[in-house]
């Protein structure tokens, strides 16, 4: 008997905790995934806000005052701090390739698209398509994502007007020009494996010309060459200092240093056409400050942003969103002869043209 009540108690408590179950806490199996709304999808009171990123880190391809200009507007605007490495085009590209299994930087701001093409083939940039870019022009703007065009500055040559009146000579007219006698020794250009400034000349040469004659004129160039620079604005600065006659670089270039003050600056463009850089921000594949990123993408694509060296700095480019106010000194460029520079296809061919070149000049 003791045992039939027993088993009786047992199985009551059992019929009352099941049914108990049952009624006040249905089981997670019993609800639609279709239908159930998650927490992301319907908001409440009781939703923990996302935080707003505290830093960002950033390879910057613009001048360094540029680049800290930017960096504090950002600051200002958003709260996220910026801290960056100012290097050029070449040497960010070749940074970013040397951390692919552990990126140390989430954004790349400045240099030419031909690297940022070279950067997406071989998988280092993550698609983000900011609404930002909405304005942007397709040909200023890679159709996934993966960069977006922020500023285009047209290539020439930047001469030490002393030089030249001295020497009772023109100033170069032309890129063959570059190759007369009286100029050997004379010209300064970006090292084409460091510089995407110097990598756009080559490949610019390759397109104007066959590849086998742009490989036999930056041949004959090298013999001019006084020094190849790390970075594309140095040899502008290297003609004002007296350091060289010619220096090849972007024409903003030039006239910044017009603007600080060296008046035996001038400029000259090559009547057979030139090309130009289309300074390009991409996110950084396996960034590890991805929402600061697109909160940074999102603002440098803006005229706030995009007007910024123009007010703060003296760099006077073309600017891509066309609310932006491009300003004078670059309009009055605007007629400068320009080649059907092809991006894509200078890009892709990087690896191979550089080590044509490496050959060639060796």
């Amino acid at each position: 008997m003791k045992i039939f009540k027993k088993s009786l108690s047992i199985l009551m408590a059992t019929t009352l905790l099941v049914t108990a179950t049952a009624c006040g806490n249905p089981s997670k199996s019993s609800k639609s995934p279709s239908t159930a709304p998650s927490q992301s999808s319907v908001p409440t009171s009781e939703t923990p806000k996302k935080e707003t990123p505290k830093e960002l880190t950033m390879y910057i391809g613009v001048v360094e005052q540029q680049a800290i200009k930017i960096a504090e507007e950002f600051e200002k605007a958003t709260g996220i701090k910026v801290n960056f490495v100012r290097m050029s085009g070449g040497e960010i590209l070749g940074r970013i390739r040397a951390e692919k299994e552990n990126p140390q930087a989430s954004v790349w701001y400045g240099g030419s698209a031909d690297s940022f093409i070279t950067a997406k083939q071989e998988g280092l940039l993550k698609p983000y398509i900011s609404p930002s870019a909405e304005k942007i022009s397709d040909q200023f703007k890679d159709k996934e994502g993966y960069w977006t065009g922020i500023y285009q500055g047209y290539l020439g040559f930047i001469c030490d007007e002393r030089y030249f009146e001295e020497n009772k000579l023109e100033k170069p007219k032309s890129w063959d020009d570059l190759l007369k006698p009286e100029f050997k020794g004379q010209i300064m250009m970006a090292n084409p494996g460091s510089s995407s400034t110097g990598y756009l000349i080559l490949s610019t040469m390759v397109q104007m010309r066959s590849e086998e004659e742009a490989l036999k004129f930056m041949k004959q160039l090298n013999g001019q060459v006084k020094q190849y620079t790390k970075a594309g604005e140095a040899p502008a600065k290297s003609a004002a200092l007296g350091e060289c006659a010619i220096g090849i670089t972007f024409l903003h270039n030039g006239i910044r240093l017009m603007k600080e003050g060296f008046t035996n600056i001038g400029l000259s463009v090559p009547e057979e056409g030139t090309s130009y850089e289309l300074g390009s921000v991409a996110m950084i594949n396996g960034a590890p400050e991805e929402e600061a990123a697109k909160i940074f993408i999102d603002w440098c694509l803006t005229p706030e942003c995009q007007e910024i060296g123009q007010k703060y700095t003296n760099s006077f480019q073309f600017l891509t969103n066309p609310d932006s106010k491009t300003p004078d000194e670059a309009l009055k460029l605007k007629d400068t002869k320009l080649i059907d520079y092809d991006f894509e296809s200078s890009g892709k061919n990087k690896d191979r043209l550089l080590e044509a070149w490496d050959n060639a000049v060796k």
